[in-house]
């Protein structure tokens, strides 16, 4: 039946989103609520975390049982695009799931990053065609990288240590030194690892404890020009050096470099809760943080993955040895650095392609220390760097204001609003962190004084006060510089803007301007590489502008035809589950309709190895067995329990078929209808598909009018919905409505026995008090699962309406109170409050939009209909008990 009810037209389907994974079991009375935080954890199953390289050949993930699903990390040439979650099904993924997972999280991102690498070159007439730019090498570098020093600040943790330094051995440009600084240690352990099985790196004992002692040590030990941090808790990639000693290179104006950090592993549920609350990642785009005062220095990276170049530390001081792991302050140390450096005017990029694997916590108790530790020294480093730059305290005041309303109060209740993704008291952590930041400020200034007294070393509050504005290393002018840039031509850095504040670009193609842009520079000459990052911003919008389809599609044909094994692996994998097929119809006395739609069915052109049930959902009456003994080949099962969903379910149990193929006794469909309707089930992610249902006829009012309150049919534009779709519904309830309906749908068996989808409800569905949305209810949970909806358009049907007016009222009621009472089950059963905002706010106005329509007589629409529908909506809440108590006393088992 039809699963919406709300008359409520299709809207435009986002392509991107937070994802939301639901933990969630079987469907019916039997579903726990998902506030219950020890049911959620128990459902979840590791994620594995890999790289996927869209250079070589794509290849299926194999091997991966007991894993729920794969978080990748795709990458073109090494620079990451971004991340796409693939669900794992019977232990691996194949390779069209990971080509269409990519073509449908990272089209834009992938555009942007081969224009980007186009840019390298001069550009010919057509090098932005996307055909150009998928055949385009980039070239190879040759320009010489400065000299890196790799300094990994531990303390007492030799195995993590070894796992960071095989890393770094593996790295394809090797760093000129490594530096271990062995920080106030409690044993001996650290330095016999280095000395025993890493000859070539040097070992350093910094005996005063502190994280930013230790990196201060590191900064007089070093030898190179620049220095790169890590922490030996990581694994660094291995371009992390190569992608650091670049930007350097050719941005010399450039004094300070953080990377991408992304998790090493997803195995635990303290892992997964961690990268959910944000993690360490600050995204995959290239970032130029200008002079200037920049107080939420979070975003700018993290001090597992930093850079600096050596000759910095002269002019601005090296780190604050008050701050940061192993003092009072547990925190703050890098946050400081990077405040400071931008407030005296350097610039400092973020830069993705240098990249670090965290291990982050695996076990709760450090995940909430880490929370506590966050906050703490959060604040500690507003207050340190409100000391130092007096004039700065009123932005620190309203960075605190932010935090408190948008980061702390609005994260929670929105925890209230739809289904967390982490445990809500990792907020409260954070606030209880932040809450001890003044004593611990005060604890970290005289500790720090203490240790610099007793070693002679320079105390932290030597860093005097600055005015604002003093000591910059640019003065920077409301002046805008103009200059034209050629994109026949070479690409050069612009460095005669003395102290502009900006940059006006005019593109020019053979001596003729074809577009301009402005672009901050802040006093700083405007680097290649900066041209290149917003020359790509300024083009790849134009690009996929009205050519998304076309840019998709020659995207799918690089994949097929550069990929060879993406389409042959399709091709000769011959999985015994995807050719058997069953088709279940379900019927209720109604003997000229199901012969019919068994007549269309058993026309059916396929290889595939089928069977056909029709599952007799009202035996009393004697009317379907007679049709059914016409039929040689179909099945017929009797389901006294009436409810669609009970006959559907008795169909799916009986079915020995990989996929199950639901259907109304009310359709007919083409011979190539089954072909079509299944060609989606190539890819491993796609667990439901649903087709288009047209009209058989119009031939009467109640059957014009049903076309016009909605009908069956979903349009003719093919839709994939998958988890980025389902937690992209900022606070409206997802509107798995505009999926299909299962008149027209076929599933993969497996989902029926899976731990958080389970069977139809039986207290929705035709039959029940609720009348209809037991295919929205599936459709809701196949997605808060992970794995992926189609609706394949081309597999179409024909539907006989109601041909009077009391049947299409009794259609339309009952629609309208199966779309409340799925809404609420949503909220019930899975605690997503987005369903009340939806019944308390979307449903009404549309409702009242009807009303004034009507009143101004600006369509046909009946008002008796109109009254009919919010009857039924208003009727929803009351059907969902009932429906509820009935599936209780004729037995919900078979969820």
């Amino acid at each position: 039946m039809r699963g919406d009810g709300s008359g409520l037209r299709r809207t435009e389907v986002p392509r991107r989103g937070a994802q939301r994974a639901l933990h969630e079991t079987s469907a019916g009375t039997a579903t726990p609520s998902l506030r219950d935080e020890a049911i959620r954890a128990s459902t979840r199953r590791p994620i594995k975390v890999a790289d996927l390289e869209l250079c070589g050949p794509i290849q299926g993930l194999l091997g991966l049982d007991g894993y729920e699903s794969a978080k990748l990390l795709v990458r073109l040439h090494g620079t990451p695009l971004g991340w796409t979650t693939v669900p794992i099904v019977d232990g691996h993924c194949d390779a069209r799931t990971l080509a269409a997972a990519v073509r449908r999280d990272l089209l834009e991102p992938l555009v942007r990053e081969l224009v980007h690498s186009r840019l390298a070159e001069p550009l010919t007439d057509d090098a932005l065609d996307i055909r150009a730019l998928l055949a385009f090498t980039p070239p190879v570098r040759t320009r010489v990288r400065p000299s890196v020093s790799v300094a990994v600040c531990t303390r007492d943790r030799a195995t993590d240590l070894a796992l960071c330094l095989d890393a770094i051995a593996r790295m394809s440009v090797p760093a000129t030194e490594v530096l271990v600084v062995d920080n106030a240690p409690s044993s001996d352990a650290t330095e016999q690892l280095v000395r025993e099985r890493y000859p070539g790196v040097r070992y350093v004992r910094e005996l005063r404890p502190g994280l930013d002692w230790a990196r201060n040590r590191a900064i007089a030990e070093a030898r190179s020009d620049i220095i790169a941090f890590t922490d030996d808790d990581v694994i660094v990639d291995a371009g992390w050096v190569g992608a650091i000693a670049d930007i350097f290179a050719d941005a010399p104006h450039v004094h300070a470099v953080t990377g991408l950090v992304v998790p090493h592993e997803l195995e635990s549920e303290a892992q997964q809760d961690f990268e959910s609350y944000g993690g360490f990642g600050r995204g995959f785009s290239r970032a130029w943080h200008l002079a200037g005062a920049h107080h939420g220095a979070g975003r700018f990276g993290t001090g597992a993955n930093m850079a600096f170049r050596r000759a910095l530390f002269d002019r601005i001081g090296r780190f604050d040895p008050s701050l940061d792991v192993g003092t009072p302050s547990d925190g703050g140390g890098d946050l400081e650095m990077y405040f400071r450096i931008l407030q005296e005017g350097y610039v400092l990029v973020y830069e993705p392609r240098a990249i670090v694997r965290h291990r982050h916590r695996r076990e709760p108790e450090r995940l909430r220390k880490q929370m506590r530790d966050w906050g703490k020294g959060l604040f500690v480093y507003m207050r340190r760097s409100a000391d130092r730059y007096p004039g700065e305290q009123r932005h620190f005041r309203r960075l605190t204001g932010w935090w408190v309303r948008r980061y702390i109060l609005r994260r929670y209740l929105l925890t209230y609003m739809r289904p967390a993704p982490y445990p809500r008291d990792l907020i409260i952590h954070e606030v209880r962190g932040a809450l001890k930041s003044r004593r611990a400020y005060r604890d970290a200034q005289r500790s720090a004084q203490r240790i610099a007294r007793e070693s002679g070393a320079q105390p932290p509050n030597a860093l005097r006060p600055v005015a604002k504005g003093e000591g910059s290393v640019v003065r920077v002018t409301d002046a805008v510089a103009v200059r034209a840039v050629e994109l026949a031509a070479p690409a050069r850095p612009i460095t005669d803007i003395d102290s502009a504040r900006a940059v006006q670009l005019y593109l020019m193609r053979d001596a003729q301007p074809v577009g301009t842009f402005e672009v901050r520079t802040g006093g700083h000459p405007l680097s290649t590489p900066q041209q290149r990052d917003t020359l790509a911003d300024f083009f790849t919008p134009q690009l996929l502008k009205h050519r998304r389809e076309e840019v998709g599609y020659e995207i799918e044909r690089w994949f097929e035809h550069r990929h060879a094994n993406v389409s042959s692996e399709a091709a000769t994998s011959a999985r015994p589950q995807a050719d058997s097929v069953s088709i279940v119809v379900a019927t209720y006395d109604r003997p000229s309709d199901l012969r019919a739609c068994l007549r269309a069915l058993i026309a059916q052109t396929t290889q595939r190895a089928t069977e056909i049930i029709a599952v007799d959902n009202h035996p009393a009456s004697g009317m379907t067995p007679p049709v059914v003994a016409e039929f040689s080949s179909v099945r017929l099962l009797s389901e006294p329990r009436q409810g669609l969903s009970y006959a559907r379910n008795a169909g799916i149990r009986a079915g020995t078929g990989a996929i199950m193929v639901a259907t109304d006794d009310d359709v007919v469909m083409q011979p190539d209808w089954l072909e079509k309707l299944l060609a989606p089930f190539a890819r491993d992610d796609v667990m439901i598909v649903t087709g288009n249902v047209l009209p058989a006829e119009l031939e009467t009012r109640a059957q014009q009018l049903f076309e016009h309150y909605g009908g069956l049919g979903r349009g003719f534009v093919r839709v994939e919905a998958g988890g980025e779709w389902f937690g992209s519904w900022y606070r409206e309830a997802v509107p798995t409505w505009q999926l299909g309906a299962t008149a027209n749908a076929a599933f993969r068996t497996r989902i029926f026995t899976h731990p958080r989808i389970g069977m139809l409800d039986p207290a929705l569905g035709a039959g029940s008090p609720t009348g209809c949305s037991e295919d929205t209810d599936l459709f809701y949970r196949v997605l808060a699962a992970g794995f992926t909806v189609v609706y394949e358009p081309s597999a179409y049907v024909w539907h006989h309406h109601r041909r009077d007016m009391p049947a299409l009222r009794r259609q339309i009621y009952a629609y309208s109170k199966g779309h409340v009472a799925y809404n609420l089950k949503t909220w019930i059963s899975y605690r997503d409050t987005r369903a009340l905002f939806h019944l308390a706010m979307t449903l009404p106005k549309w409702q009242i939009k009807k009303l004034v329509r009507w009143v101004r007589r600006s369509n046909d629409y009946p008002l008796s209909l109109i009254l009919t529908e919010i009857a039924g909506n208003l009727a929803g809440p009351w059907a969902l008990w009932r429906a509820r108590r009935r599936a209780r006393r004729l037995g919900a088992a078979d969820l």
